[in-house]
């Protein structure tokens, strides 16, 4: 009887769908880094100032590394000297802040996105990908590290006239910050002029389990507020903007962190035949001055804060779904490379 009642319940399913549809798209990148933040923990070597006899065992592959390797490869904190006593190679555990030797970095990957719908208007979509190959961050500067090359499942989502329930088991962000705990389900829907987004962690081990957004906008003005349950409390941001003209939007912030104080943020921004130039500056003695420039194909970018930290990035379409980009920052980071899309 169960069998025969779940092989009825498909037919019923089957019947309700009215379309399906399954695209699959593929992406690949190589380049060069150097001194990327050191996200996925691999060790880095300071090369031995002398080479009188030494060798090294690499007990990750069992090879036996030169001086000369030594300052090329990147060797861990298990590494052992097995021969000569004199400018030993030093090995420092990464952590975050510290920063990679140099490398080269390339990876591919394929997605498969299904969406179809259903007979009484609810649509859906699932997602699953592959990924393989040395990964790095161009935005953070970060080097990711290997990807395992396994298949992965992304969110499965409906859509319908109740709003937008997703399911993505810890791979939905926290809607106040990236940095306090994914969730695994949410919900979007529209309330009047409301647009309303509610975050779970169904897991709840932590005290970030819950966070909401919601936006409302109306002459001009742009409303969004977020908010978080939190460590020693409730996290909370409220963030307007206010398109001046075409070309110029003035923006305002006040964020309250749990446990800490508020900060206010001011700024303004503006973009002329293709050049952009974005200001702010808040309460807590901190500024940003970020510029940009944009001509067919071809971009530049260039910023600065009050920490004298600053990156400065160069984008240009290659054609055929090629892009070339390089970046370069105050910590002697930088990253060149080309990307794909298929």
């Amino acid at each position: 009887m169960k069998k025969l009642l779940i092989a009825t319940t498909a037919l019923v399913a089957t019947a309700g769908m009215a379309s399906a549809d399954i695209t699959i798209t593929g992406h690949a990148a190589a380049g060069i880094y150097s001194g990327l933040s050191n996200k996925d923990a691999k060790a880095k070597t300071t090369a031995p100032t002398s080479s009188k006899n030494l060798v090294y065992l690499d007990v990750g592959t069992n090879a036996v590394l030169s001086p000369a390797d030594t300052t090329t490869v990147q060797m861990t904190t298990d590494d052992v000297l097995i021969s000569g006593t004199d400018a030993v190679a030093t090995v420092t555990a990464a952590t975050v802040g510290t920063y990679s030797g140099d490398g080269i970095y390339s990876n591919a990957g394929v997605d498969f996105t299904m969406t179809g719908a259903t007979d009484n208007g609810i649509s859906f979509s699932a997602a699953v990908n592959v990924d393989a190959g040395m990964e790095i961050d161009s935005g953070d500067f970060e080097l990711d590290g290997a990807d395992g090359g396994t298949a992965g499942l992304g969110s499965v989502s409906m859509t319908g006239a109740f709003g937008t329930l997703t399911f993505d088991d810890g791979g939905i962000e926290n809607l106040y910050s990236d940095g306090l705990t994914n969730a695994d389900v949410s919900y979007a829907t529209t309330v009047g002029a409301v647009s309303l987004t509610i975050a779970h962690d169904t897991a709840a081990a932590t005290k970030s389990a819950n966070s909401v957004s919601a936006g409302y906008s109306a002459s001009g003005m742009d409303f969004t507020l977020t908010a978080s349950e939190a460590t020693g409390g409730t996290s909370s941001s409220l963030a307007v903007s206010y398109a001046l003209n075409d070309t110029v939007t003035l923006t305002g912030e006040t964020d309250q962190a749990a446990t800490k104080e508020s900060v206010q943020t001011i700024g303004a921004s503006t973009t002329l035949n293709g050049v952009s130039i974005s200001v702010s500056s808040a309460n807590n003695s901190t500024w940003d001055v970020d510029l940009g420039y944009t001509a067919g194909g071809f971009a530049l970018t260039y910023g600065v804060d009050e920490t004298d930290g600053w990156t400065a990035t160069a984008t240009a379409a290659l054609g055929g779904g090629a892009t070339f980009a390089a970046g370069v920052n105050d910590e002697d980071s930088m990253y060149a490379g080309v990307s794909f899309a298929f």
